[in-house]
């Protein structure tokens, strides 16, 4: 009930004037104040290349593509080739997952830069004034190709020099048409000559060019990639044909039929991607690999799509010997016998792999008629890896800097963790950073520097942050599901891009994945949470009772003189882009 005499029991305020407010200030009341704090996605933190995905997502759903595709080249220059062929980790931790589905992120990163190809959409570079400085950069791979680009945007001339007669590296001669259409890459990489990069093809990096390199330029990247096939050391290996160098005939128009089983030895991409290409010329392709299914390097997409279009996988088993077969009918052509010497599961090793051992002296013998080896690859020569002896050199999480007459930085495969498109782009992005601090503030200042542009915790970093943006105002704190106000979101379904049925796909080398339609790709992007980022939501406006939110340039405030710190507002934001903190006088 109420008290007849509260009246009696409050102080008589009398305003200033017969029109202020000042007798509404409850500021003066306040122990505890929010104020809006953007934290980190899970996504943005697991990119290797460190988007900002939340921020990405917000733009595309309310139509901004420009913005958004803008957005995505401050981090990356390859956004139409990430969005096919990225294995998107960042969908894996996405944490509207815990609510239905995954946000389609790479769909959606495709569709963004597909749209500024067929809308020749020019990008709004910002570049820094020239310092005066030149980087070479050996290899026109993802890792130099990127490392040029953030160079060049820094203000630095930025010159490739490349060996084959086309720029790209494995983009262009290691991954099939149906995964990466040749006019994407080309639309891709005239962009970043556009940002100011020069590119020498057929200029191969020799001992003598290197250290010419040394002394006309004030540093040097090597990011020339793994281009040596590792060998079986077995008999026959001769018999065997070398899976990098049949992907490379592909690239630049090969098309050799085949016929019967091909044997592809090995369990990564590269052995996916020969099998996947073999089925369309005509092959039963059949995968030998030493270890279990699920222990192959492959990403799980492909090797999934490799099992809708036909490609068998034989496991446990380790081949040992290959020897010529004549063939005695049309029924039976001449071939190879391919003895495998089965194996079996010990223990884990120390990368937490099912470490496998000879199954005793058990073998098995096939008959095939073409034989495929994709067990990895090497540095073409010496000079192209680090000096592990150098002691004067910084290792970080994807490059290596030797501080030498001039900086020398390797990155992409040589030093990357994991052998992936979007890692060796996060190599090149590094590399830049680390050169430029390097030049402006010494070799000591790297790690510093650097540790201070991390997205999260872990090892992504983020442009933004280093040219000193919004973003640098944004906390490591990850925002997990439990800190998002779910009851602000509908459930919907995960809407992705058609495929063609693997009826279809087999038959040539046409891409195998569409492109989002707009209207889809905006409903898409609507799904997502916008982790840790303010959405212009308003919900902080509507349920503060003072009134105290101010917007003023899209950008909301406090005003402390009337906010109470009831914590309202930090409670109801959707997306954790608000906190409330103690009040300290």
């Amino acid at each position: 009930m109420r008290d007849p005499n509260i009246n009696k029991q409050l102080p008589l305020f009398i305003p200033h004037s017969s029109i202020s407010t000042a007798v509404n200030k409850t500021g003066s009341w306040r122990f505890l104040h929010p104020k809006y704090e953007e934290k980190t996605a899970p996504c943005s933190a697991a990119c290797p290349v460190g988007q900002d995905i939340p921020r990405i997502e917000m733009l595309a759903s309310r139509g901004q593509l420009k913005d958004a595709w803008q957005t995505i080249l401050d981090e990356n220059p390859f956004p139409a080739v990430c969005g096919r062929v990225c294995f998107h980790p960042c969908e894996s931790v996405c944490n509207r997952a815990n609510m239905d589905e995954a946000i389609a992120i790479h769909h959606l990163e495709r569709f963004l830069g597909d749209s500024a190809i067929t809308g020749q959409t020019r990008a709004d570079f910002d570049i820094k004034p020239p310092t005066g400085q030149k980087v070479a950069i050996a290899g026109s791979g993802p890792a130099g190709l990127s490392a040029a680009y953030f160079l060049a945007r820094l203000g630095y001339g930025c010159d490739v020099f490349e060996a084959a007669p086309e720029p790209g590296g494995l983009l262009r001669w290691g991954i099939p048409a149906y995964r990466l259409p040749r006019d994407i890459l080309d639309y891709e990489i005239k962009r970043i000559e556009n940002a100011g990069v020069r590119i020498h093809c057929e200029s191969s990096v020799t001992d003598r060019l290197l250290e010419k390199l040394k002394k006309d330029y004030d540093g040097l990247f090597i990011g020339c990639g793994y281009g040596r096939a590792r060998i079986l050391a077995i008999e026959g290996e001769e018999f065997a044909a070398d899976g990098l160098k049949f992907l490379n005939r592909l690239s630049v128009g090969e098309k050799t039929s085949y016929f019967g089983t091909a044997a592809i030895v090995g369990g990564g991409n590269t052995a996916i991607d020969v099998a996947r290409s073999l089925a369309r010329l005509g092959a039963e392709p059949l995968i030998v690999y030493r270890r279990r299914i699920q222990d192959m390097p492959a990403f799980e997409p492909e090797v999934a799509m490799a099992a809708k279009e036909g490609v068998a996988i034989m496991e446990l088993v380790t081949p040992i010997r290959i020897r010529e077969t004549a063939g005695d009918s049309s029924s039976s052509p001449p071939g190879y016998e391919l003895t495998l010497h089965k194996m079996k599961v010990s223990q884990k090793d120390i990368s937490g792999r099912a470490r496998v051992i000879p199954d005793g002296d058990n073998t098995e013998t096939l008959t095939v008629q073409n034989i495929f080896v994709a067990i990895g690859a090497d540095a073409e020569t010496p000079w192209q890896l680090p000096d592990s002896e150098e002691t004067r050199s910084l290792t970080l999480s994807h490059c290596r800097l030797l501080d030498q007459k001039i900086p020398l930085t390797y990155g992409g495969d040589l030093t990357s963790p994991i052998k992936s498109v979007s890692d060796a782009i996060a190599s090149g992005k590094q590399a830049a950073m680390a050169l430029d601090t390097y030049f402006q503030h010494g070799m000591a200042a790297i790690e510093k520097r650097l540790a201070s542009c991390r997205v999260g915790a872990g090892p992504a970093l983020s442009m933004d942050i280093y040219l000193g943006k919004d973003r640098k105002n944004r906390t490591v704190h990850i925002v997990g599901y439990d800190d998002i106000v779910t009851d602000y979101f509908q459930s919907a379904a995960r809407k992705v891009a058609p495929t063609l049925d693997a009826g279809q796909r087999i038959k040539s080398f046409t891409e195998i994945e569409l492109t989002l339609e707009s209207k889809i790709a905006r409903e898409e992007a609507t799904r997502c949470f916008n982790c840790g980022i303010c959405a212009s939501c308003d919900y902080c406006r509507l349920f503060c009772p003072e009134m105290a939110v101010t917007v003023e340039k899209d950008r909301r405030s406090i005003n402390m003189d009337f906010c109470k710190g009831c914590g309202v507002c930090a409670t109801e934001c959707p997306r954790n882009a608000m906190v409330l903190e103690e009040e300290i006088n």
